[in-house]
């Protein structure tokens, strides 16, 4: 009854929010477009302005990127974390791939699918392995955080424990949690949409519920930390770090 009365108000007039997004880092080019124009088409001259001068300045996504690949304790003399969590990951691996072809409860066609479903290091962990892949999903838009970055952030989730590298652990998470916190209220939102309005078109021109749901999946910001969980490994599979590593 009352939505006539709010045309053409619409969420994206929310200057506030788009300033959020973007000091984020959702810049506009990953942004989904829903018109011709601009997203802050909307704005007055002055808050277009404020708008373009945070899309020039550098995001919290890039700043920690930045900040990650500045990780001092991805190779230190002898110490090459790299290879070392290569080798784990493949020792892993085989130990996995022995246990299921040695089950007995097991069918073939069972084991089969379980080794399909288990990867190798050109599944799940290649992302790791493999500098030039990362960077070709970057390309892509499949991931967005660079490959020395994804590696440190990598380190400092595996681990966590060691003294220096808590609070680097406690805010990956803390971004983490804000960003699942966020694509959550766009869930939300698109969910309360579908129930009320059904198909109907949004008030400032998009698609309504399917451009919301678009943004639930590709307006995400932090998700390279959220795809990280993937290249964890059991802690009793993690290398020891060396003694004189851990002093310096």
């Amino acid at each position: 009854d009352f939505r006539g009365y709010l045309f053409p108000a619409s969420g994206f007039q929310s200057f506030q929010f788009r300033k959020l997004e973007v000091t984020l880092g959702l810049k506009i080019e990953k942004r989904i477009s829903y018109t011709p124009y601009k997203y802050y088409h909307e704005f007055d001259e002055s808050q277009q302005k404020e708008i373009e001068k945070i899309e020039s300045e550098a995001s919290l996504f890039d700043l920690v990127q930045a900040w990650l690949e500045r990780t001092p304790f991805l190779d230190m003399g002898d110490y090459d974390f790299k290879s070392k969590y290569m080798q784990a990951v493949r020792n892993m691996l085989q130990r996995e791939r022995e246990a299921i072809l040695n089950s007995d409860y097991l069918s073939e066609h069972e084991k089969e699918m379980r080794l399909k479903m288990n990867g190798d290091t050109d599944s799940f962990f290649i992302n790791v392995f493999d500098e030039a892949h990362h960077n070709n999903l970057i390309a892509e838009g499949k991931v967005k955080l660079s490959f020395k970055a994804t590696i440190a952030a990598l380190l400092i989730q595996l681990y966590g424990n060691e003294p220096i590298l808590q609070l680097p652990c406690r805010l990956i998470n803390v971004i983490t949690e804000m960003d699942e916190l966020l694509t959550n209220w766009r869930y939300r939102h698109a969910q309360m949409v579908m129930r009320m309005l059904g198909k109907k078109s949004g008030t400032g021109g998009s698609s309504g519920y399917e451009y919301l749901m678009d943004t639930v999946k590709k307006h995400q910001i932090f998700l390279d930390f959220h795809n990280i969980s993937t290249l964890l490994i059991p802690r009793s599979e993690l290398p020891e770090l060396p003694e004189q590593m851990k002093r310096s």
